[in-house]
């Protein structure tokens, strides 16, 4: 593509969010791009579920909220818009306007790995999230039980690192003070073809009185 041609399909954040707003499909921003998001497996969207629903469980009389997909994250420093799969902010939340659908300030932030999305999730992903000054913790989830990578932000220039791939393993969030154990991360994930088989009528027995 020429570059007049990406010059001509340049959007400002505020022309990006005006569309984002009205569109039917959501669009990840950046830098003057556009990106439209694939849709998600069943798998990912169980896993999605159950962390939602544990950690809300956990935070429900607690200055934190748990938010899914919808909510779309603001990288400031970088000018890019994103959605996570699972995104926890606490106490006094920012939001880029009114609208208060773009979070500035979230604290931990989950991605739910698929094929086309593991290396960038891994990589590029990860260094764009980095920019935000808040968080403190990033989780990646393989959709194959068990297998859960955490980073642990230290510093500002020093992540640790951490797996966890047994299901009684328990992936603690400091952060927020909350803890998953993976088997309950990964409930239902494995759905197993039953054929359906109806029960069977006890048939009464014929009885003769003497």
């Amino acid at each position: 593509m020429s570059a007049q041609a990406k010059r001509a399909l340049w959007l400002r954040p505020e022309e990006y969010l005006m569309m984002e707003r009205q569109a039917e499909y959501r669009s990840e921003y950046f830098d003057g791009d556009t990106f439209a998001m694939a849709g998600a497996s069943r798998r990912h969207n169980v896993i999605v579920s159950n962390i939602v629903r544990i950690l809300g469980n956990q935070l429900l009389d607690r200055r934190c909220n748990v938010y899914a997909s919808d909510m779309r994250v603001k990288i400031e420093k970088i000018r890019k818009y994103t959605y996570p799969d699972v995104v926890v902010a606490c106490d006094d939340e920012r939001f880029e306007d009114d609208m208060r659908d773009s979070l500035l300030n979230p604290i931990v932030i989950f991605e739910v790995l698929s094929d086309s999305t593991e290396a960038y999730d891994q990589g590029e992903k990860f260094t764009h999230y980095q920019a935000i000054d808040s968080l403190v913790e990033y989780i990646l989830v393989s959709q194959s039980p068990y297998s859960v990578e955490q980073f642990v932000k230290q510093n500002t220039r020093i992540w640790t690192y951490y797996k966890f791939d047994q299901e009684n393993d328990v992936l603690p969030l400091q952060a927020i003070h909350c803890e998953i154990i993976l088997e309950d991360m990964y409930k239902k994930v494995l759905q197993k073809n039953r054929t359906h088989v109806p029960p069977k009528r006890a048939t009464p027995k014929l009885q003769t009185k003497r």
